[in-house]
């Protein structure tokens, strides 16, 4: 399977980016691997590379934590929503949980997440994904 160009991780806990990070880089998977410790940084990141100059450089995964401070995953989906229109990209987003309240779950119903996995991320799930998405 080939190299996805880039992949965004947003997530406010270091050790997790760190060790997504660095499964993803063993794995291969990407060329480019982006993090955001939150949402409003998320959508800077995005801001800055999938405009018309560098739409090559846009993730084309987004592995989205739920809980962050600042802006957390399902605030980010809504304002990425009303943005990525501007931008006409679609990348996979997969939502990345410890546990999903009802009221959560209602509430993302309505936005663009291709599914929801709960953490750690591993191997077999990150196989997943690129095997249902990107095949």
């Amino acid at each position: 399977m080939p190299k996805l160009a880039s992949v965004l991780l947003v997530d406010d806990d270091a050790t997790t980016n760190f060790l997504n990070k660095l499964l993803l880089q063993t794995m291969g998977v990407a060329e480019q691997l982006l993090v955001a410790e939150n949402g409003m940084e998320a959508l800077r990141i995005l801001h800055q590379t999938c405009g018309r100059e560098v739409a090559e450089t846009c993730p084309q995964l987004i592995l989205l934590d739920m809980n962050m401070p600042i802006m957390n995953g399902l605030a980010f989906l809504e304002t990425y929503t009303q943005q990525a229109q501007a931008h006409h990209h679609s990348p996979v987003i997969v939502m990345l949980t410890t546990s999903l309240h009802e009221r959560d779950l209602a509430r993302a119903q309505a936005l663009p997440i291709a599914s929801f996995l709960n953490k750690p991320l591993t191997r077999e799930k990150v196989t997943a994904i690129l095997e249902e998405y990107f095949a």
